[in-house]
């Protein structure tokens, strides 16, 4: 017996634990996510770290549609919690992934998930160590829903959070925002621009280990991916009991993303992105974490934002480019749901 990829579909027995469980874990999973702690079979994986402070985080994917321009499901997943345990200044080691599957789903686009995800596993240098596979009757789960948790080590010297930002700090966004939002849209709405918008969705840990490795002192970092960069903002400004001076202008935009945005009355400061960070440093330290994060191809564009601020009511203010100044809050309502 064996799985039929090319036109099989996913039945209620593949989650039974059963021969059928047996055969997509020894198919499907094992093929391509195979490494020496998977290989061993068992429900959890024993590893060795380095010296140093664990860093662990965990992350639900349920976006929709499930396949976008410039990613899917699969290698975001992977992304999301080694992204996540990276802006602590950690590096990721290993990951846990749980996949919850629906009856019906094909076999061969589960296929091309698990393919994506081995992939961006080995772009990133972590090994997925252990897993788990549940499946739901037809109707009760889209396709496909993962789960990962990261493992990361953190130096000692290292102390990057979001309660750190201080009066002075000037904070570096590392490109343009609003890509992977309005890739999503576009796909889940069939809508036609003369250019095709792509996701941003990619590693960020080679990026912060240079980053890290040239301002040990980076006082936080964040990847401002649902609710956008206002959003992100807003949440360091709460944490650290400061306020934010941003400046428009200095905000990089694509030009296709600016006119999707407008076109749909959708604001680019709330869209996700899901290959962007945000980094906040002293402010002697600002030109050589530019500079850093410039010479890397996910960051070429980086720029210096705004600067942090004194403000009992921790707001984030923006000055426009119509030379006025208004308040940018936190996202009030989710434009669009299923984004990662």
């Amino acid at each position: 017996m064996k799985l039929n990829i090319k036109n099989g579909k996913i039945d209620m027995s593949h989650g039974s634990g059963g021969r059928a469980s047996a055969l997509l874990i020894e198919e499907l999973f094992l093929k391509y996510l195979n490494n020496d702690w998977l290989a061993q079979r068992n429900d959890s994986a024993t590893f060795n770290i380095d010296a140093g402070r664990m860093v662990m985080s965990t992350d639900a994917h349920v976006i929709s549609p499930l396949f976008f321009p410039g990613g899917d499901i699969g290698s975001l997943a992977v992304y999301g919690s080694v992204n996540d345990v990276a802006m602590s200044g950690a590096k990721p080691l290993y990951l846990s992934v749980s996949f919850i599957l629906e009856e019906g789903f094909a076999l061969c686009d589960l296929e091309c998930i698990v393919i994506s995800m081995a992939q961006a596993a080995k772009d990133c240098a972590v090994n997925i160590v252990c897993g788990d596979t549940k499946v739901v009757e037809r109707g009760k789960g889209d396709g496909v829903f993962i789960s990962t948790t990261g493992v990361g080590v953190l130096p000692q010297d290292v102390n990057i959070c979001g309660s750190k930002a201080q009066v002075g700090d000037i904070i570096i966004l590392s490109g343009s925002i609003g890509d992977h939002g309005v890739a999503i849209l576009s796909k889940r709405e069939n809508l036609q621009f003369e250019t095709t918008i792509e996701s941003d969705s990619a590693a960020l840990n080679h990026l912060v280990a240079d980053m890290v490795n040239a301002v040990p002192q980076i006082h936080c970092l964040r990847d401002p991916t649902r609710g956008g960069l206002a959003t992100t903002l807003n949440e360091i400004a709460t944490q650290s009991a400061v306020g934010m001076h941003i400046h428009e202008t200095a905000i990089p935009v694509k030009a296709e993303v600016a006119a999707a945005c407008e076109l749909l009355g959708l604001d680019p400061l709330y869209m996700a992105n899901e290959g962007k960070l945000i980094a906040i440093c002293a402010r002697a330290d600002a030109e050589t974490l530019l500079c850093v994060m410039r010479d890397h191809p996910l960051a070429k564009h980086s720029s210096i934002i705004g600067e942090i601020v004194a403000d009992k009511h921790r707001l984030v203010q923006m000055h426009t480019a119509f030379g006025g100044q208004r308040i940018v809050d936190y996202l009030n309502a989710d434009p669009l749901p299923r984004i990662c």
